[in-house]
Formats: C-alpha cells, sequence, structure tokens
C-alpha cells in the first residue's frame, strides 16, 4: 500500500458515498418512499448513520485494493470500464436480484437499482483507473 492507494481509497470513497446519494436519495427516492414499509423512517435510521459511512469507507477500500492488485500495463479506460463491469456483476447484480427474491420489492425498483449502481461501479472504476494510469513513455 502506497501514497496513490490511499489517495484512491479517498477519493473513491467521497465519489461512492457521493453517488449512492444521487442513485438512492434521489433517483430511486420516490420509489422508496411508495414502499416505506419496507425501511425504517429517517428517524429511526439516523442513529445507524455511522454504519453507513463505515460500510463506505471498507467498501471503497475493498474496492481499490483489489483493482490495486491487478491492474496491468493497459489503456487506463477500458480497464476501468471493465473493473468497474466485473464488480457491478460480482456486487450489484446478484444483491438486488436475492434482495427482490426475499423483499416484495418491485421488478421495476429492482431494475433501477442495478442500472443506476452498475453506472455507478463503471464511473467508481474508471475513477480508480485514471488514479492509477501510467504515465506515457516518450
Amino acid at each position: 500500500m502506497n501514497k496513490t492507494f490511499f489517495i484512491a481509497w479517498v477519493v473513491i470513497f467521497v465519489a461512492w458515498f457521493a453517488g449512492s446519494f444521487v442513485v438512492h436519495g434521489t433517483l430511486l427516492h420516490d420509489d422508496y418512499m411508495k414502499l416505506s414499509g419496507l425501511f425504517r423512517p429517517a428517524a429511526e435510521a439516523q442513529p445507524y448513520f455511522p454504519l453507513m459511512v463505515l460500510a463506505h469507507i471498507i467498501l471503497a477500500g475493498a474496492f481499490v485494493w483489489i483493482y490495486s492488485r491487478g491492474v496491468e500495463a493497459a489503456p487506463w479506460l477500458p480497464q476501468g470500464l471493465r473493473f468497474g463491469a466485473a464488480v457491478a456483476l460480482l456486487t450489484v447484480v446478484p444483491t438486488y436480484m436475492i434482495y427482490y427474491v426475499v423483499q416484495p420489492m418491485p421488478g421495476n425498483v429492482v431494475v433501477k437499482q442495478i442500472v443506476f449502481d452498475g453506472i455507478l461501479m463503471l464511473i467508481l472504476g474508471v475513477i480508480t483507473a485514471l488514479i492509477y494510469r501510467r504515465p506515457a513513455r516518450t
């Protein structure tokens, strides 16, 4: 672990936390309000907010750690997109599919969750690859 790793960890934490707010706090907000019985009310959820922050710290660290161990001397943009897609297929897609099986979540909401969080993973992969890009040789 080096300076690049820790910079990437902080940047990905901020980007992931902000991206999750955009996805779940903005884009899916109205869908979630229709399903209020499935979620804690805001006032009840507030004491648990530090766990949300901790979860994103862990997610960001693991994301960057995995990328840093497999980064190749290849063009950074396709590499970042490929990594983001792999993470989405490993986490986002199956997680929301499993939630759909065990929670009474409407299918259209699940599709939105998968698409929006999938796009977020692509963006995070690109950001990570950008931070880890290798300077062009002269």
